[in-house]
């Protein structure tokens, strides 16, 4: 009879695509081994009594930004700690080079391989990349990313296309350390070659390109309009300077690109209905193309409406009441497919300033299953195995991760985390256990918290307790099955 390194017992067991099982999950090495209605007790080393609780495969966070204001290695160790402590066992994260990450720029050739040793003993997850080129050199790359440096997902920022072209200062030019133009031009064949190299090696999966889409023309004059006539509640300003209909015009200027070079796109961090509208339209409107659409936590969460200073100020600015609700909505109606944190772990330093002057973006990460399942699930009916589609079995499929993550399946990593969908507690910074020294959540109170994480049979978060340690988690290669099994 085998016996088990680790049995998780006795609890509901989400499986996404399926639904919720009563269930016990045998651990064998960093896989699962079995699933099954009873485990003995004699054929377990360890057992974790997971009764009354449901069991989530552990989730895939596929938009983060480790490094973005702080050292890069110090803040994976404790923004991954932040990560684990919400059941969140895979990390993707966001890089470009330039000013903030590594403050450098060149051929990813040898940036990549700097990144990932001082990734390699920081992270308590595992832990891919999504790399932003800003050079032509740097999309020339793009086919020995795929093929050798196990990126399958790359990005392109919108609104530093002003920065860049006629007439931009100095310092926006020295910020991206570039001294070439990042217009549609250029996205236009940085699109061409994605698509190109996605045709190439789309039998391991998808190589794409992640669009964050504002339109920086548009905002320069928008925000002008506020700053002259503002109308003193920080988050409402900062919407309209930023309206939702730059979103959906930005939506639709992507869309073209990519329908005529045959590029996938992943439309990041959805804000609005004219956003999520704009993105529906394109998707049936171009059906050859494979849009994914994607909404965040603070989106999700937070309104305008609410009393929020500018330390919840991110791009795209958090939005009306009416916004909030047809976001849900098109969770629920399962047009948005992954919901991720866009965690970037913002000191109060970087806050400093006037509202136009003060950085944006803030982190969320340990707020993944509570604000899914308060809000989905307790509020508005949202499926537990939705939930953990959502968080977890779509954004792996969609970035090359499943069914190694994203599943809860003989074969699987055994990612899991084990949460009271009933428990209720106040968002205080001890319970987020980030570096962040505040959350625009402060107080606000969300049943559904994780009381144990594991990442492929090791417990690294235990009722209240980190366990992992800084290199626990390993960098996986995407696809994953692509010149290097894991």
């Amino acid at each position: 009879m085998l016996t088990y390194d680790l049995v998780v017992k006795g609890g509901n067991v989400v499986i996404p695509y399926v639904g919720v099982q009563r269930a016990d999950i045998g651990i064998k090495g960093e896989k699962i081994a079995a699933i099954d209605t009873e485990i003995a007790d004699k054929n377990a080393a360890k057992i974790i009594d997971a009764t009354n609780r449901h069991v989530f495969p552990g989730a895939v966070d596929s938009h983060f930004h480790i490094g973005i204001y702080r050292p890069l290695a110090e803040d994976a160790v404790s923004e991954s700690t932040s990560a684990a402590s919400g059941g969140v066992t895979t990390i993707l994260s966001y890089f470009r080079t330039g000013q903030d990450y590594l403050n450098k720029i060149g051929p990813f050739r040898e940036i990549l391989p700097e990144l990932l040793e001082l990734s390699e003993k920081s992270f308590l997850t595992d832990y891919g990349y999504h790399l932003a080129c800003m050079t032509e050199e740097q999309i020339e790359e793009i086919e020995w990313l795929v093929k050798e440096g196990g990126v399958s997902t790359l990005k392109y920022y919108m609104f530093y296309k002003l920065l860049t072209l006629a007439g931009a200062t100095p310092e926006a030019n020295n910020y991206l350390m570039i001294n070439n133009p990042v217009d549609f031009g250029f996205l236009y064949r940085f699109m061409k070659e994605v698509g190109r190299v996605n045709q190439l090696y789309k039998e391991y999966g998808t190589v794409s390109l992640s669009i964050h889409c504002e339109n920086p023309e548009i905002i320069r004059a928008t925000q002008a309009e506020v700053k002259a006539n503002p109308s003193g509640v920080p988050m409402k300003d900062y919407s309209d300077a930023r309206p939702p209909w730059q979103e959906e015009l930005a939506i639709n200027e992507a869309a073209i690109i990519a329908r005529h070079t045959g590029c996938p796109v992943n439309l990041l961090h959805l804000s609005s209905q004219k956003a999520v509208e704009a993105a529906i339209d394109v998707s049936q409107r171009y059906p050859e193309i494979d849009f994914l659409l994607e909404g965040t936590l603070h989106h999700l969460g937070l309104s305008n409406e609410m009393a929020l200073d500018q330390r919840a100020k991110v791009n795209p600015p958090i939005r009306s009441n009416k916004d909030v609700q047809f976001l849900w909505n098109a969770v629920v109606d399962d047009m948005i497919k992954t919901v991720v944190s866009d965690h970037a772990c913002a000191t109060l330093e970087k806050k400093k300033g006037d509202l136009w002057t003060s950085l944006p973006g803030f982190g969320g990460t340990s707020l993944m299953f509570p604000v899914l399942i308060t809000e989905g699930y307790h509020k508005r009916g949202l499926p537990l195995h939705r939930i953990a589609e959502l968080s977890s079995a779509n954004p792996a499929q969609h970035h090359n991760l499943y069914p190694k993550k994203g599943a809860v399946m003989v074969g699987s990593d055994a990612d899991l985390a084990i949460v009271d969908i009933n428990a209720q507690k106040e968002v205080t910074l001890e319970n987020l256990y980030t570096a962040q020294e505040f959350s625009p959540e402060a107080g606000m109170k969300f049943n559904g918290w994780t009381e144990t994480t594991i990442l492929r049979g090791k417990l690294i978060f235990e009722k209240g307790k980190v366990r992992g340690q800084p290199g626990d988690g390993k960098y996986i290669k995407r696809p994953v099955n692509l010149h290097h099994p894991q």
